[in-house]
């Protein structure tokens, strides 16, 4: 299973995401802002499968967590969640980089197929 890093400022949306993605198997690393959870994946040498994170959040957002994941780990792939139409339109300019872009609110299955799907794609190129 995978070592996913989460990083969503909202506790409830938190760990609502935590403990779907754990009913699949997967190792979960939240944290509650952007710089935190870059700091994290810095540490870590970038060992996580995939970032899975909140657009809007204090101190660091989720695009410019997204630049700074994807200048240092362009391997890891990133997958956005948002709320808001107008930080959609901000994540598209991200396209290149960005695996999906998750509109909230979502269901638990929803977020679990989202991130299967992303991981299926990349281990499957992984083979290739």
């Amino acid at each position: 299973m995978a070592h996913i890093l989460i990083a969503e400022d909202d506790e409830p949306v938190r760990a609502i995401v935590r403990r779907a993605l754990e009913l699949d198997g997967h190792t979960i690393v939240a944290e509650a802002d952007g710089a935190a959870a870059l700091e994290r994946l810095s540490a870590s040498g970038g060992r996580f499968d995939l970032l899975l994170s909140d657009i809007r959040m204090p101190l660091m957002d989720g695009i410019a967590l997204s630049l700074a994941a994807a200048r240092d780990f362009p391997l890891l792939p990133i997958v956005l969640m948002t709320g808001y139409a107008d930080q959609r339109e901000r994540a598209h300019d991200l396209l290149a980089l960005i695996e999906d872009v998750v509109t909230k609110p979502f269901s638990v299955a929803e977020i679990r197929a989202a991130v299967s799907k992303v991981l299926q794609r990349r281990n499957v190129a992984a083979r290739a």
